[in-house]
């Protein structure tokens, strides 16, 4: 997937996350390939994940889904856009998905035994976002970018419910579950369509 390039609307919305929005939007104008550490908690929250989960999320939300709000990748952590609250709701609902799926042994389901620990970042926390656009040789590598760039000064962002949703079924997908037994390699095997 290639960058995408954060638009002036989308950049009014990142700088509003910050205490001094017009600070970041002039040095956005002086150097737009400088990343930049915003607060979390009043404009959005981040949920974390490695690099390929996060990927098989993305997927899901776009594919089966409603879609995402902005996502970008940063040294090898996927970082999705959600919406305020996220972050303190969404680890409960991650705790209680998983002690919904066990039964009797113990035994997690599969439904979220494979979802890794997702770092979630809401108030009193801070991130830092890849620069809103390239200006020459810019110092991000491609590991730092925006993957779904802020195009509007009001982008949807995902609930916490709906990240559940993406990240159950994203651990789901990575599991390939069959209902047939391993082939049992030493058995013959004959061929049943040339009977007469």
């Amino acid at each position: 997937m290639s960058s995408a390039w954060v638009t002036p609307d989308g950049a009014a919305w990142l700088a509003s996350a910050g205490t001094y929005p017009r600070s970041t939007l002039a040095l956005w104008d002086e150097r737009p390939d400088a990343p930049a550490v915003l607060p979390c908690g009043a404009v959005f929250d981040v949920v974390n994940a490695p690099a390929l989960f996060g990927r098989r999320m993305l997927d899901r939300l776009w594919d089966e889904g409603p879609g995402s709000g902005p996502v970008a990748e940063y040294r090898g952590r996927m970082l999705l856009f959600a919406a305020p609250g996220t972050a303190q709701r969404l680890p409960t609902l991650l705790e209680w998905e998983e002690w919904g799926s066990r039964g009797r042994s113990g035994h997690s389901g599969g439904r979220t035994a494979d979802i890794p620990p997702l770092l979630c970042h809401g108030t009193g926390d801070a991130v830092t976002v890849p620069p809103p656009s390239p200006a020459g040789p810019a110092p991000h590598t491609p590991s730092t970018r925006w993957l779904v760039a802020p195009d509007t000064r009001h982008p949807w962002l995902p609930g916490p419910e709906i990240l559940l949703w993406a990240a159950v079924r994203a651990a789901r997908a990575a599991v390939r579950i069959s209902i047939f037994p391993p082939a049992d390699l030493d058995a013959k095997v004959y061929d049943v369509s040339r009977r007469r």
